[in-house]
């Protein structure tokens, strides 16, 4: 789920290329060297929506640092990545605590996504065998529907099916099934713009199908590309700073 919220940019086939070669284009319009997003997560709970804001740094697929601002309550909060480890901070406690095991499945800030979705590596073809089930359309936009099967068992999602816009190489929506070909979740990108010359998704909407609540909107409210992130903000210090 990460890959949603990372630069795209705008390129077309002459002719349909096959499955392997869209899933690396898709790839390849994911990451960035360096990124800053600041962000907005709605969540739409049962009893009523909360907002939460956010700074995200962001590097490559290895590292990333989040602090979150508001509400109150959760102002100070911040999440670590640094390859296969995760850390939160909470201010509350004074606490450092690393995120592992059977706690990467809880929900982030009571949202649809999980710790799990943040640590997923977003480079799809390093991950998944892909096969081009169809064409579709989305919002009016022609899409290559790919499905993706994993290559390995220790995955969140052990299938995904992902339409593809064919000439943006934007994942306009998303269905992420258990091994057992359940349905989790669906991811769809409701809003795009364009930055620097590269696509980004502006407006998501995350669904987790086995919870109540209407799902959870996260807008980009800002984002800043080839950004010059100091090292330090990529280490277990900057948690407590």
């Amino acid at each position: 789920i990460g890959f949603l919220i990372l630069g795209l940019f705008s390129q077309s086939w002459s002719q349909t290329p096959s499955a392997l070669d869209i899933l690396k284009k898709v790839d390849e319009n994911l990451t960035s060297e360096r990124k800053i997003i600041q962000s907005k997560m709605i969540v739409h709970g049962r009893r009523g929506s909360r907002t939460i804001v956010a700074k995200s740094y962001i590097e490559g697929t290895e590292r990333s640092f989040t602090e979150y601002l508001s509400p109150p309550r959760e102002r100070g909060t911040k999440m670590l990545k640094l390859g296969d480890n995760l850390w939160t901070y909470s201010p509350a406690a004074d606490r450092i605590i690393r995120i592992s095991g059977h706690m990467l499945r809880q929900s982030v800030m009571g949202s649809d996504l999980s710790y799990e979705d943040m640590m997923e590596d977003p480079v799809l073809h390093r991950i998944y065998e892909p096969i081009v089930e169809k064409e579709d359309t989305v919002a009016n936009r022609k899409c290559w529907v790919l499905l993706l099967k994993a290559k390995k068992r220790d995955v969140a999602y052990a299938t995904r099916r992902l339409w593809v816009d064919q000439e943006r190489f934007i994942p306009l929506k998303e269905e992420l099934y258990a091994k057992s070909g359940k349905l989790l979740k669906t991811v769809e990108i409701k809003e795009v713009m364009k930055v620097q010359g590269q696509w980004q998704a502006k407006r998501i909407i995350f669904k987790d199908v086995l919870k109540s609540g209407k799902g959870t909107e996260f807008i980009v409210e800002k984002i800043e590309l080839n950004a010059k992130i100091p090292d330090y903000i990529f280490s277990k210090a900057a948690l407590r700073r």
